[in-house]
């Protein structure tokens, strides 16, 4: 996982499933005309490629045959980052039950995520961004002191799931998330906490743009100016 020197900035947003995280990077990165990334997408597109074809998520042996073979890319459309696999966006496949219920084995996999942790290094050196994740502020960009970490309680996050029609258990998943040996979910060092339990995503947003600001955001760099 190469660290390569950089002149632009990294807003972190990490937290578990269903937390929010997703939707208020979009809307932060909107609000402060950055380019958002979802990190998440990157690993479910390895496993939806690792399911296309017939190889057992849970084998590292097999995935990695599979990681070797693909072409992974992304491109910024909207302000909004998209992953192709050999040059197309794999679309509304990345959300289904099937990838829902293999990314966690696929994400545990070392060689996987250094792979992926490298292509999300390498979009900073286009330009400041918000990114998404679960080991953004603490592997990806531990450096940056834009670090935020959002939560809600479990029935929340549940209801939540089950509001976009998906069905699987967010213990579950958080239990996985955290107990991986590589890049386990945990509070970044220096994070901001929000609870997003009983917050809009507006007010959500908010609250990280107030504690941007207190962290210097927006009198970074010579301009001094916010966006």
């Amino acid at each position: 996982m190469e660290k390569r020197p950089t002149r632009f900035d990294a807003i972190t947003i990490d937290g578990p499933a269903a937390s929010g995280k997703s939707t208020v990077a979009k809307a932060l990165a909107r609000a402060l005309g950055l380019t958002m990334v979802n990190s998440g997408e990157m690993y479910r597109a390895v496993t939806l490629s690792v399911l296309q074809k017939g190889a057992n998520p849970s084998s590292a042996e097999e995935v990695l045959e599979i990681l070797r073979g693909l072409e992974l890319s992304c491109i910024v459309e909207g302000g909004v980052s998209r992953i192709l696999v050999s040059g197309v966006h794999p679309g509304e496949a990345l959300r289904s039950e099937i990838v829902n219920a293999s990314v966690s084995a696929v994400a545990a996999i070392p060689e996987v995520r250094m792979q992926l942790v490298d292509l999300q290094r390498g979009l900073l050196q286009q330009s400041d961004l918000v990114m998404e994740g679960r080991d953004i502020g603490s592997v990806v960009f531990p450096e940056t002191p834009y670090k935020i970490y959002i939560e809600a309680s479990e029935s929340v996050r549940n209801q939540r799931r089950a509001a976009e029609g998906v069905t699987d258990s967010v213990s579950e998943r958080d239990r996985l998330d955290r107990n991986r040996k590589t890049a386990p979910l945990v509070v970044p060092d220096g994070a901001v906490v929000i609870d997003s339990s009983q917050l809009t995503i507006d007010e959500v947003v908010e609250h990280s743009i107030s504690n941007l600001r207190k962290l210097g955001w927006f009198t970074r760099n010579s301009q001094g100016e916010e966006e």
